[in-house]
């Protein structure tokens, strides 16, 4: 990697504290290109690669403002107890070094905050950024399959509802596996799939039929039409324990939150180091 990019210079950005995180290099500040985003409907293939990676990082610059409100809406808050849940199986001690992948608004980063821990966060969509409330941990714009992090620094990787977003899951892996000290734990929250037939049967509408209606109604419509069908970017338990293997991971987990309407898969970076 070079180190020719810089830090995204917004004010509200403690960025002296990124000593606790050494960064080498950043993207520049930027707001995304423009997107197909408008015109994405039912119909509409979901985009790969470039084409994907930068419909994402248009769609959250334009959800950005009101995300938190569709987010509580959507889940009816138990995002904020998923959140909880997630950080608590990180097994993290005190004034542990966390990076957020994918940190959006600043959930994750303000609740490790909270606790007394030293996050970081980054993400693409500068939008989200400049929305975050992140209760003073510094944020960086940034590719996550790219992160301005040396090697072994972090202690945790935490992730809210990215994994479906990236455009190189394998990439990203393996990248979240450079940044992590040996022995350092992995937690990725996401959507679920309920395996009770009727709480499938139920989340399915709630989440195909009245979510874009809701983001609709309150925020972007073709965003809250591609959300439920990112879905299908997700892999399969069986896939995602190959890939974090591949990245150097042991002791993988999923666990079911809500009954599978969520769940967090959690894993532990190998003692053996980093596999480039």
């Amino acid at each position: 990697m070079t180190a020719s990019h810089d830090l995204i210079a917004l004010e509200r950005f403690r960025l002296g504290s990124l000593r606790e995180l050494p960064v080498i290099q950043a993207t520049n500040g930027e707001p995304a290109p423009v997107s197909p985003l408008d015109s994405f409907d039912a119909s509409s293939p979901l985009p790969e690669g470039k084409a994907k990676q930068d419909l994402v990082r248009s769609m959250f610059d334009t959800i950005a403002p009101r995300y938190d409100l569709v987010n509580r809406l959507m889940t009816f808050r138990l995002d904020e107890s998923w959140r909880r849940k997630t950080i608590a199986m990180l097994r993290l001690v005190p004034n542990s070094a966390v990076l957020d992948v994918g940190c959006g608004t600043g959930d994750f980063a303000r609740n490790l905050r909270r606790k007394g821990h030293r996050p970081i966060g980054i993400d693409l969509s500068l939008g989200m950024l400049l929305a975050a409330r992140s209760g003073g941990a510094p944020l960086v714009q940034a590719d996550a399959a790219a992160v301005p992090i040396r090697d072994a620094t972090a202690d945790a990787v935490v992730s809210g509802f990215a994994v479906r977003n990236f455009a190189d899951l394998p990439s990203v892996l393996s990248e979240l596996g450079r940044v992590l000290r040996p022995g350092g734990r992995l937690a990725l929250l996401e959507v679920g799939e309920p395996q009770n037939a009727f709480l499938r049967f139920g989340h399915e509408i709630w989440f195909t039929q009245v979510v874009p209606r809701i983001g609709a109604l309150l925020s972007d419509a073709a965003a809250y039409r591609y959300l439920p069908r990112s879905v299908a970017y997700l892999p399969s338990f069986a896939e995602f324990e190959g890939l974090l293997s591949d990245a150097g991971f042991t002791d993988v987990r999923r666990h079911a939150l809500t009954g599978g309407v969520a769940q967090c898969v959690t894993a532990v970076r190998s003692a053996n180091g980093y596999r480039s």
